[in-house]
């Protein structure tokens, strides 16, 4: 899982170091500052109708961001992406934890793998993919306090496509306070779009229809983990926890709905999905089990073997502690809009949980760890662990959080990215569905024959 080392790994893409920069036209740009004087915060500019907005696939192929660099200089810190076509972008700073959000509709992400960034500049280090269908992002993570200028569009030259010029001037802590969180038009789209998803997922909802819920009568949830911008933990052999969680995932799927099982995804391709947002949409569906999958990390390489987490009431151990912590940091790693959301795992929601449902999960995991153990390692301490996990707290939905393995370790890694290794785990996953729905024996109700 991605021991989230920023968080843990979420592609904590690094940046280019002044000095390793050729002698070419966006290298001259970066370092210059005669022609771009500074911008700072001011009304947004109207749109340049000729290029995409966020939530608006453009026709034919999407745009390419094809580099991203960075100029440190004394007096500013500039960022410069250079794209295959016109694109409609914002920028705006967010505090706690402090980062500079870049806001665009949906890019074809062409890169490649940037060196180490030097950590002298205001940029310690970043991220990109999709947020959501129609929109992209970049989230910079932030060394100190700055403030974000208006983006430039410089138009194509010297063979270079179109640049954006972002430039971040140093600041104190009281400025960028005062100045950081999201506009107002953007938190209005966020909370729309967070209302659409909620609507889609009632309309799809199988309450009241009993053929939905397939032939046993019992709906599943599967949540891959991560997703777009959020890769989650980076594997030793370069397994991508977002991918190898969503291609576990679909297994899953495929062989709940070969017996009979209604199956729902959180997210079937590679697209972030906020964490109240997986919460929301297992409510909907009405779901009698919430599956997330996820894989882990540890600084001791050494550490291996599957685990699984349900809803702690608050008495969890200083490693689980330190998961949660992580995990729950999805959200702030995508830019989502937090302000004036209670804590997902606050207390109160802890206590509303219904004591059956955390009863369910428990049983479950207990079986789950019973099969799988089967197929895989399994963590040798203590495998079944509680945490205060967000994606777990709805009060009337059973729900697990399976740590796959750890892919800070190279034989964990190296299985998990087997079709073998990933179809038996897939299919012990499903006998433990099985065995949670199934009726109880006679024997088991105390009347034996």
């Amino acid at each position: 899982m991605r021991v989230l080392s920023i968080f843990v790994t979420v592609f904590t893409l690094v940046l280019v170091a002044p000095a390793a920069m050729g002698d070419d036209a966006i290298s001259r740009l970066m370092h210059s500052t005669e022609s771009l004087p500074q911008a700072p915060a001011a009304p947004r500019p109207a749109e340049n109708v000729s290029a995409p907005s966020v939530g608006a696939r453009p026709r034919g192929p999407l745009p390419i961001v094809m580099s991203a660099r960075i100029g440190d200089h004394d007096d500013r810190t500039r960022l410069v992406l250079e794209l295959s076509d016109p694109v409609n972008l914002r920028a705006f700073s967010l505090a706690n934890p402090d980062r500079v959000v870049i806001d665009m509709p949906e890019v074809a992400w062409k890169l490649g793998a940037p060196p180490r960034p030097t950590g002298y500049g205001a940029i310690k280090s970043y991220r990109y993919g999709l947020f959501r269908n129609g929109n992209s992002r970049m989230v910079l993570d932030l060394n100190r306090p700055v403030t974000v200028s208006d983006t430039l569009v410089l138009p194509p030259s010297n063979g270079f496509g179109y640049r954006v010029v972002i430039d971040l001037f140093p600041t104190n802590r009281a400025k960028f306070d005062a100045g950081a969180g999201w506009p107002a038009d953007l938190k209005k789209r966020e909370s729309d779009a967070e209302k659409l998803a909620a609507m889609i997922a009632a309309s799809q909802s199988p309450a009241g229809d009993a053929a939905r819920r397939g032939a046993r009568g019992k709906v599943i949830v599967i949540d891959p983990g991560h997703g777009g911008l959020d890769s989650g933990t980076a594997g030793v052999n370069g397994l991508l926890e977002k991918d190898l969680v969503l291609a576990e995932g679909l297994r899953l799927a495929r062989v709940l709905k070969a017996r009979g099982y209604s199956v729902h995804m959180t997210r079937d391709d590679d697209t972030f999905i906020p964490l109240r947002q997986r919460v929301a949409m297992s409510r909907a569906d009405r779901a009698d089990l919430l599956i997330s999958l996820h894989a882990d990390s540890n600084p001791d390489h050494e550490v291996t073997g599957l685990s699984i987490y349900t809803l702690s009431d608050g008495r969890s151990d200083r490693e689980a502690a330190a998961l949660a912590k992580r995990e729950n940091q999805s959200d702030i790693i995508a830019g989502v809009d937090l302000s004036g959301d209670n804590n997902p795992v606050a207390p109160i929601l802890i206590d509303l949980a219904q004591r059956d449902t955390i009863n369910k999960s428990s049983r479950f995991a207990t079986t789950a760890l019973s099969s799988l153990k089967n197929v895989t390692d399994i963590l040798a301490r203590s495998p079944h662990r509680s945490a205060s996990l967000a994606v777990l707290v709805a009060p009337d939905v059973p729900a697990v959080l399976i740590e796959l393995g750890y892919l800070s370790n190279r034989k964990d890694a190296a299985q998990m990215n087997t079709e073998s290794w990933r179809s038996g785990v897939a299919r012990a996953i499903a006998d433990a569905v099985d065995s949670q729905f199934a009726p109880p024996t006679r024997q088991a109700l105390g009347n034996p024959e």
